[in-house]
């Protein structure tokens, strides 16, 4: 006699055979795969694509007239501490501690010694004056929407003016 089936009340004899079976195959594999194309069918358009890597215009007449086309600081540390160090800048000019007085000074000294006003509009604008071809590049391939334009004036911008009657 094959394998006996026993459980806690005693033993019942053979153990039954169950057909293992997928019912409805017929409709479940279909419906599977019509589901996985309807889910991955806005993925179809891009399959495959890249989008290049942005290259900021640096062909500015202030960037031209300079010798050694140096930035405040080193070229790999601005393209990964750019905004660090203007967040810096600005808690050290813009926020005051509990005096009024402000946490930091007006002037930063990079790692070569040289100084520097600590300012967005008159350090980094003053060179990278077209911010369409700059900055707006790299924060647009990104998709990071800084929020310094909302205090900065470009100057590339003309800005509407406006006054009471």
């Amino acid at each position: 006699m094959a394998e006996e089936y026993k459980n806690e009340f005693g033993v019942f004899g053979e153990r039954p055979k169950v057909e293992k079976k997928l019912y409805d195959a017929k409709y479940v594999i279909p419906g599977l795969i019509i589901f996985l194309i309807l889910v991955t069918l806005p993925l179809w358009p891009n399959l495959g694509k890249t989008v290049p890597v942005p290259q900021p215009s640096l062909a500015t007449p202030a960037i031209e007239k300079m010798k050694d086309k140096k930035c405040v600081e080193a070229l790999e540390f601005m393209r990964t501490n750019h905004m660090r160090l203007l967040i810096d800048w600005r808690d050290g000019v813009v926020r005051t501690d509990e005096k009024g007085a402000t946490q930091g000074g007006r002037e930063y000294v990079a790692t070569d010694g040289k100084r520097y006003t600590a300012s967005l509009s008159n350090t980094c604008l003053e060179c990278h004056s077209n911010k369409t071809q700059f900055c707006d590049q790299c924060h647009n391939y990104v998709a990071v929407v800084p929020n310094c334009w909302g205090c900065h004036i470009i100057k590339e911008q003309q800005v509407a003016q406006g006054g009471a009657k």
